[in-house]
């Protein structure tokens, strides 16, 4: 017993001295196991572009990369890419231990995308930035591409859904219905999951000069 307890205690000795090797240990560990899938765009558009691997949501494409790269376990998986006004962009990868595959993304222009002659102006100011913002149910950008000075999200006149969804976080969910040339401004913060949800700020006020639906005014 007392040699058993002499081998254990430099182990738990070495434990707390150095714990930051036993977790790179068990990083690569993991790493040996998992597959890396990493994303190039071949445009601005396909960059921030939301991506959905199971049909999870796991971030816009161009985030995608160190702390926040894809790892998989082996097998098959189905990815998804997608950004308002284009057909969705679909891959089924198999994915092998502790290899990398580079999945080139090429975003298509949806047919028949037709601008609205009136718009209003949406803009969103929520952390985290990288969450995913949905119009109506469909993706349209992250948070930090309609966030700030000299951005917003134009939609046509009436009734929207506005959804923002990071995972981890508690999806906010929020009913516009904006006039023409109106301004619409979305602000709160979302809220690790089980945690209360704050109550959002919602203001409006009038706007000219916008453009077309779910467009980007940078």
């Amino acid at each position: 017993m007392k040699t058993a307890l002499r081998t254990i205690r430099p182990l738990l000795w070495a434990m707390f001295l150095f714990p930051t090797l036993f977790l790179a240990l068990a990083a690569y560990a993991e790493n040996q196991v998992m597959g890396e899938i990493e994303f190039v765009g071949n445009s601005p558009i396909a960059k921030t572009s939301g991506v959905w691997v199971d049909g999870e949501y796991v971030g816009y494409l161009k985030e995608l990369k160190g702390s926040k790269k894809v790892l998989l376990l082996p097998g098959g998986h189905e990815i998804v890419v997608r950004q308002a006004g284009y057909q969705d962009f679909t891959k089924e990868v198999l994915v092998q231990p502790g290899e990398k595959q580079v999945v080139l993304v090429s975003m298509v222009a949806a047919p028949a995308w037709r601008y609205p002659d009136m718009r209003a102006e949406v803009k969103i100011e929520i952390n985290p930035s990288r969450a995913a913002v949905f119009v109506d149910g469909a993706f349209v950008g992250h948070v930090g591409e309609f966030k700030g000075g000299g951005r917003g999200m134009l939609v046509a006149p009436g009734a929207h859904q506005i959804r923002v969804a990071l995972p981890g976080y508690q999806t906010f969910e929020t009913d516009i219905n904006p006039l023409a040339n109106q301004k619409v401004e979305i602000k709160t913060d979302l809220v690790k999951n089980g945690a209360p949800l704050a109550d959002p700020l919602l203001n409006s006020e009038t706007s000219e000069g916008t453009s077309a639906f779910v467009a980007r005014e940078k």
